[in-house]
């Protein structure tokens, strides 16, 4: 990308689309009844994914944006999972029937941190409540440092067929600096153990633009990670955000790479899994040609959800758990943050809906555009819009930010159909909030664009 254009928009505080409208725009107008209605709605036929948030770790990553805590005893995280059984039931029963799941996906913290009889327990739960398709993938989020080889046996018994490990970075002086030393040794033998299981399926996780990285650092860390062979990357941009993530204070600002350092990382990432064969997808995911995700992205299949990109085909996003997110065809819902009001509601038999946003016509119509701009790096308006019952010209017209990226060479519009520029695709963020009608662009809630 031109050096004149990470600087015109590279800093600017951007959602990554994984919803539109995003989080910060929910609203505790939606609660738990407004839930319970939209399950008892969902159509007959409907099928589901499930979402359990698993919000414990061992100690602290100093670059963690997610919601999750510290915990050294293992009752509470044993009480954590009785919770989520519970959690399950009620959805389920509110739902009334055992709706079909084709993708299961357990995010933290750290889902490995639970007791491997714990993790068989809350698996058969699921298979209870739901009727849970024998080619359903269930993925597992791993932090290689702690993972047992009990756990991997009760992920094999489960089902489980796919793994996505934290990696970040196999630098040492990066790793010290964010409070995640991890050595490559280690991961080695996760991957292993993970393969012998016939857990087939392996991510792996990279960041760039972390304390103290440079390209080459960057580069080493592909070079490794190649050396075992994951079937998928993504590859994502460290969000610094100290007002909102107090732990990231232990990062010093001046160790940070600026924003064109960042791109540079990213290029530099991104160009060396391509030469190893790797598909690029969207933004900021790679896999093998062949894989599920990279067919799914020469078909334009492509979808985006609170996971990132995903070959998940469905309307339907049921979350468990402390902070967990829900996506229905009526809108999003979004469970009690603080796991004591998480519990306490489940406990005395409501749904644990905080907030959420009921979606409108024009929502549903710029998170179709948006999605595809992600997806695709381009959209084609006048399809979208004739199946919502709108103009494309008008959609263009309202887009005023669209304006200087045009100019700027960043976008091509032709008729309806509109296009990323190939050597700007980095900015694919930019192009898709020109759609956003609820982005406040004073506010710093998001990551910056590269």
């Amino acid at each position: 990308m031109r050096a004149d254009l990470a600087a015109s928009y590279g800093e600017e505080r951007l959602p990554r689309y994984t919803s539109y409208p995003t989080a910060p725009h929910f609203s505790p107008v939606i609660g738990a009844d407004t839930y319970a209605r939209w399950l008892s709605e969902l159509p007959a036929a409907a099928s589901a994914s499930l979402y359990l948030h698993v919000p414990f770790c061992r100690e602290m990553c100093w670059y963690c944006g997610c919601h999750t805590q510290i915990v050294r005893r293992d009752e509470l995280i044993a009480a954590y999972q009785r919770t989520l059984r519970s959690e399950i039931a009620q959805v389920a029963e509110t739902i009334g029937r055992r709706i079909k799941v084709e993708h299961i996906h357990f995010g933290g913290g750290t889902p490995t941190i639970m007791a491997p009889e714990a993790f068989v327990e809350l698996m058969a739960a699921m298979r209870q409540a739901f009727f849970v398709l024998p080619s359903a993938e269930i993925a597992v989020e791993i932090d290689p440092r702690t993972l047992t080889v009990d756990m991997v046996e009760a992920m094999r018994l489960s089902g489980v067929n796919r793994a996505s490990l934290g990696v970040q970075s196999f630098d040492p002086i990066v790793q010290r600096a964010i409070n995640r030393v991890q050595s490559f040794e280690q991961t080695a033998d996760v991957v292993a153990m993970l393969r012998r299981a016939g857990i087939a399926g392996i991510n792996f996780d990279l960041i760039y633009g972390l304390p103290h990285q440079t390209v080459a650092s960057c580069l080493d860390t592909v070079r490794r990670s190649l050396s075992l062979a994951p079937d998928r990357f993504s590859v994502f941009g460290y969000a610094h955000v100290p007002d909102f993530k107090k732990h990231q204070r232990m990062i010093s600002q001046g160790a940070l790479p600026d924003g064109l350092a960042r791109h540079d990382q990213a290029c530099a990432i991104a160009n060396a899994l391509k030469e190893a064969g790797y598909v690029q997808i969207g933004l900021d995911h790679f896999a093998r040609p062949g894989d599920s995700m990279a067919v799914a992205f020469e078909e334009r299949t492509l979808r985006r959800n609170f996971q990132g990109y995903t070959t998940d085909k469905g309307e339907v996003l049921l979350g468990f758990g402390a902070s967990a997110i829900g996506h229905l065809p009526q809108g999003y819902v979004q469970n009690e943050v603080q796991i004591g009001a998480y519990a306490q509601s489940v406990g005395a038999g409501r749904l644990a809906t905080a907030k959420g946003y009921g979606l409108t016509g024009d929502d549903r119509l710029r998170a179709d555009i948006i999605e595809r701009i992600m997806c695709e790096f381009g959209a084609d308006l006048g399809d979208i819009c004739a199946r919502h019952g709108a103009e494309a010209e008008t959609m263009l017209k309202s887009a005023s930010r669209l304006k200087p990226l045009i100019s700027d060479g960043v976008v091509r519009v032709d008729g309806d159909r509109l296009a990323v520029a190939t050597d700007s695709r980095f900015l694919v963020r930019s192009v898709a909030a020109a759609f956003d009608a609820h982005l406040d662009p004073g506010k710093q809630l998001h990551s910056r664009a590269v």
